[in-house]
């Protein structure tokens, strides 16, 4: 059963927020067909606020789903929920099969974490951040040294693997955060805007290693602001607005559910028009 939004009808939970209801509300997925993640009727609410409203996706292993929202609609709220950093006011989570909330360790071990701020030992060098990750995940000792180095290589770190990571620069940091959600090289990989503030030359070698991953089987879960990349990278799209799910798909589904001249539309005409954004006059009347 797909659960768009428009197949869901409300009702009224005990918090006050409307709750949808649909035939497999609070079923956990079947074994013989597991997702990569699968998030069933997710709730968080701040005061009287509820910043993602009821939300339910699922993604197949071996996807690049790309995760759309304007400023505060919800995305990084979710993403903290899947990945076991924010604790939902309702709903589950499961990836690999397994609860987030319920077993977090097992969870966790399958997973990898690319946060949007990062909060990196910045005492060590990116070297021995690899290693350290790496004992932290439990990878056997004699594989750790050989996929740092790798990592280190592909993330063109080599020559920087020395130095303090407090001297890294953000495309750096972003580079040796991402070398180390891969060590234990897990099977989802969860990234909060990857691409935010870095130079081109580190964007082009992420963009290169996430398409590997996905070729190789790994899932890739990630929000972004820059359109381009998600419409070069993701094999579905889903867009939240106000803390709901309000379109999911590839980009030619999202294009048919257009009409009339939006038929060879952009992402970006896609999403403006999904979220209702209006085209006003942003001129600068002194400039005129």
């Amino acid at each position: 059963m797909s659960m768009h939004p428009e197949n869901l009808s409300p009702i009224v939970s005990n918090t006050g927020i409307q709750r949808p209801q649909f035939e497999q509300y609070e079923q956990a997925p079947k074994a013989q067909a597991l997702p990569a993640i699968a998030a069933y009727d997710l709730l968080r609410v701040f005061g009287q606020k509820a910043a993602v409203n009821y939300l339910t996706l699922t993604v197949q292993r071996g996807e690049f789903y790309g995760f759309l929202g304007p400023n505060g609609a919800g995305k990084s709220t979710t993403i903290k929920m899947m990945v076991g950093l924010l604790r939902p006011t309702s709903g589950s989570v499961y990836v690999g099969g397994i609860d987030v909330w319920h077993e977090p360790v097992r969870a966790r071990a399958i997973m990898g974490v690319l946060p949007e701020y990062l909060n990196l030992y910045e005492r060590l060098s990116g070297r021995e951040f690899l290693i350290f990750a790496g004992h932290m995940y439990g990878v056997p000792g004699a594989d750790i040294r050989r996929r740092s180095e790798e990592l280190l290589h592909v993330m063109t770190l080599t020559d920087d693997a020395e130095k303090l990571i407090v001297d890294y620069s953000v495309g750096m940091r972003k580079k040796i955060a991402l070398a180390a959600a891969l060590i234990h090289r897990p099977q989802v990989l969860f990234l909060d805007e990857p691409f935010e503030g870095i130079d081109p030359v580190s964007s082009r070698t992420i963009r290169d290693i996430l398409r590997d991953l996905t070729q190789h089987g790994t899932t890739v879960f990630f929000s972004s602001h820059i359109m381009e990349v998600v419409e070069r990278l993701c094999t579905r799209v889903g867009i939240i607005n106000q803390g709901k799910l309000v379109a999911e798909g590839t980009l030619q589904e999202l294009r048919a559910r257009a009409s009339g001249e939006e038929k060879d539309a952009t992402l970006e005409d896609i999403f403006l028009n999904v979220i209702g954004a209006r085209e006003e006059n942003h001129n600068l009347s002194w400039l005129e």
